[in-house]
């Protein structure tokens, strides 16, 4: 089994589609083994996101994981990593497969309803940047 960790982000939060989201990913075969809701603040979005903290995006991107609460999550399965990262598609949803949770619940690239990590060591990160050990379950 793998881990991944996943972002339900304020924009699909404050649009309602948080059970929709969540709902799929049951469907998909995944364990939720950590589950938040939070507010970040723009510094711990900051922390978050710093490996873009030198791309022009970097503080519309912070703005934007500021602006509500978001579902924080760790998910469980074989092979999860790529499993989510199917699941969301592209990163911009007009590019993004029909089907996708980006195609269907993103409103544009830079708000795409969800974040799922890209490699093993980058969701280790993630995962820590959250969750303590005994949160998970």
């Amino acid at each position: 089994m793998e881990q991944t960790f996943a972002v339900i982000k304020p924009d699909a939060f404050a649009a309602g589609h948080a059970g929709k989201i969540l709902a799929r990913i049951y469907e998909a075969g995944f364990s939720v083994v950590g589950l938040k809701k939070i507010w970040l603040s723009e510094t711990q979005a900051g922390g978050f996101y710093h490996v873009h903290q030198d791309k022009p995006f970097f503080s519309d991107l912070t703005s934007f994981m500021s602006s509500g609460p978001c579902l924080v999550m760790v998910l469980e399965a074989p092979d999860a990593i790529l499993k989510w990262r199917e699941m969301m598609g592209a990163t911009d949803p007009a590019a993004a497969a029909a089907g996708t949770l980006r195609k269907d619940f993103g409103t544009s690239i830079g708000r795409n309803a969800t974040h799922g990590s890209d490699a093993a060591e980058t969701a280790a990160f993630e995962i820590n940047y959250f969750f303590a050990g005994l949160e998970l379950i």
